[in-house]
Formats: C-alpha cells, sequence, structure tokens
C-alpha cells in the first residue's frame, strides 16, 4: 500500500510539473528566446532588462554603439544581428527612405496607448509605422551661475570674448552647425549652401574663444567648474545640475532643437514579435517611470509622467512649457545634401 501511495504521489507531483510547465508556456511564449539590442551608452535601466526577462522568458543581448552613423552602417549590413535599436529623429527617416525598418504590429503594442499624442505622427515618422517614442529634450546652454554674470538668453553669448577659453562647443555636425544656422535666423534644417558657409565662417570665427569640442565630457567641465558653459542636451544638464548647485540651463529665445531618440525593429530582425513585445514592456507606465528616474531625460510617456514627482514635472528643464516647445525644431535627413554640412565642419574643425 505505501509503495501504490509513493506512486500515486509521484504521478500527482508530474501532473502538477507538467500543468506549471504548461501554463508558463502559456505565459511566456517567447521564453527560451533572445534578442539583440543596440542602445546608446547606460540608455536603459539595467533593472528594467532582468525585469523583462524575468517577465517574458525572453533574454536580451544588450550592445552599445556611439553614433547614429554607426548604428545605420550596422543596419545596412547583410549580416545584421539587431533586433531593437534606438535611432534618433533624422536617421529614422533615412532608414524609412533606405526601406531597412520593419512596419510594427501595433495589436502587439498596445502600451503605446500611454505615449502623449504630441509626440506622435511627427514629420520623421507619420502614424509611427516604424517607430515609438523612447526619449525627448533640447539643446540648450549649460553654464556656471557664478561665472556668467550677462543673460544666457541668446546664442550670441557662445560668441561673446569676455568668456575666452570658458566656451564648451559640442562635438557634432548637426548640433553644432545647426545652433549657429539658428542663430544666425536660419532653418535648422537648410540646404542652402550659403548659408551653410556662413555658419562655417561664424564658427571658425569663434574657435579661438573655446576650450574644447567635447560630447558627454563636456557637462564633467561645467560640474568640476572648469568652464562657464557648454552647448549640451537637456537631459545632460539635469545630470550636471543634481552634482553642482551652481549650474543652470537656458535655451535660447532665438529656439533650438527639438529631438527624439525612438525605438525601431530593423527590416533583418527575426525575432519581431519578440521585440515587440520589448518596446510594449519599455512603454508600460510602470517601468517607462523607472527608465526616466535612471537616466534623467524626458519621457513621452504620459503615463509614466502622471506617476513621477515634482521634482520632474514642475521643472522646465525636464518638462518645458508649450511655447519653448514651439520655438523648436526637429532635425531631418539632409540626403546627399549632408556632404555640405560635413565639408564645413571638417573646415571647422581643421582651423
Amino acid at each position: 500500500m505505501k509503495k501504490v501511495l509513493c506512486m500515486v504521489l509521484a504521478l500527482l507531483m508530474s501532473l502538477l510539473a507538467v500543468g506549471t510547465a504548461s501554463a508558463d508556456s502559456a505565459d511566456k511564449p517567447y521564453a527560451g528566446t533572445e534578442i539583440v539590442v543596440f542602445n546608446w551608452y547606460d540608455y536603459i535601466d539595467p533593472s528594467v532588462i532582468d525585469m523583462f526577462t524575468e517577465e517574458t522568458g525572453i533574454e536580451v543581448n544588450y550592445q552599445t554603439m556611439a553614433t547614429n552613423e554607426e548604428m545605420l552602417v550596422k543596419l545596412e549590413a547583410s549580416d545584421c544581428i539587431y533586433d531593437v535599436c534606438f535611432p534618433s529623429d533624422y536617421i529614422i527617416e533615412k532608414l524609412i527612405e533606405k526601406d531597412l525598418l520593419h512596419e510594427l504590429n501595433k495589436e502587439n503594442i498596445p502600451n503605446l496607448a500611454n505615449i502623449d499624442e504630441r509626440f506622435l505622427d511627427l514629420s520623421f515618422d507619420p502614424g509611427n509605422k516604424y517607430s515609438v517614442p523612447y526619449f525627448w529634450g533640447t539643446v540648450g546652454i549649460l553654464y556656471n551661475t557664478t561665472l556668467v554674470d550677462d543673460p544666457v538668453d541668446s546664442w550670441d553669448i557662445l560668441w561673446n570674448e569676455k568668456y575666452d577659453d570658458q566656451i564648451i562647443m559640442y562635438d557634432s555636425v548637426r548640433d553644432t552647425i545647426g545652433i549657429t544656422l539658428i542663430k544666425l535666423g536660419y532653418d535648422i534644417n537648410t540646404r542652402n549652401e550659403a548659408e551653410v558657409l556662413e555658419a562655417q565662417q561664424a564658427l571658425i570665427d569663434q574657435k579661438p574663444l573655446v576650450r574644447a569640442y567635447l560630447t558627454d565630457d563636456a557637462k564633467m567641465e561645467l560640474i568640476n567648474g572648469t568652464a562657464a558653459m557648454c552647448v549640451t542636451y537637456s537631459g545632460d544638464a539635469l545630470m550636471a545640475i543634481a552634482e553642482n548647485e551652481d549650474l543652470a540651463y537656458a535655451v535660447p529665445m532665438e529656439g533650438s532643437n527639438l529631438w527624439f531618440d525612438n525605438i525601431i525593429i530593423p527590416k533583418t530582425s527575426k525575432h519581431t514579435a519578440e521585440a515587440e513585445a520589448f518596446i510594449n514592456f519599455l512603454c508600460d507606465a510602470e517601468v517607462a517611470k523607472a527608465n526616466t528616474e535612471y537616466i534623467g531625460y524626458s519621457t513621452p510617456n504620459k503615463a509614466a509622467l502622471a506617476l513621477l514627482d515634482e521634482s520632474y514635472t514642475e521643472n522646465p528643464i525636464y518638462n518645458p512649457p508649450q511655447e519653448l516647445l514651439d520655438k523648436c525644431e526637429i532635425f531631418h535627413d539632409l540626403g546627399d545634401f549632408i556632404n555640405v554640412y560635413n565639408d564645413a565642419w571638417n573646415n571647422i574643425k581643421g582651423q
């Protein structure tokens, strides 16, 4: 009898295990698969990746990129391995033109409903056929209030000889030539060669005042008090201000660049459903809240914004007023005309 009882118990345990496995299989239909994610360095909360894998069973192979252009080259390659990428606005236009993107199945992304309508259906991806907003922000001037005693309300201050060797410019052709075009009263996406050449000369004239051309290290110069001002992104400005209370950030009255980093799936992806599950997870309100608190950049997720405290929602750097956004422009793909910008940039950096 004891032997029979043990056999029955073993059978019940076996059936229970099968039932549990079946339930897990139903809840995690893609468990055991892997997606390769290509993103900017430190541009996601690592705990979010862990939570996604725990919830779905999908492993994430996370790789980092340095520039949009690096990502573009890899997506054009015949042996592209990526399933999810995070390009900027103007690169998305180029990717669409080159037919390199998977058209999203929005039935797999119900959390898209959490995204603020202001950041949907934008010019670089009408109807959001191929991309979902991830983070956004502005370009402006981060400055030290103990070293700068002039109003920081115009791009002109970056040409003020008073701040000789205390100005850091952003080491990016589109960003730096873009703000110079705005300073001169031109469109940030101009295809007028004479206007680009005028911006080139203005930056060459400014060169003797410039301490350095930097990217991520620019904010560290401000945090350490070794420079008076730099051109940077709003998210980086927020991080710097948290480290040094003497710092402030301003978007000049002439306007600026309003940038977006969106999430896309390359057309070559062999795991599009899993990739869409990842995008949907990132659009969850609680997940987006955790992500923006970790990174510090502005979330387009209105459901997440409703969960954030006033240090975010009432901060005009993180959540700028609409009237400021209305003065800003989005970068567009310039096609072959980008060569004019690149030539100008080489001439500026070569001085």
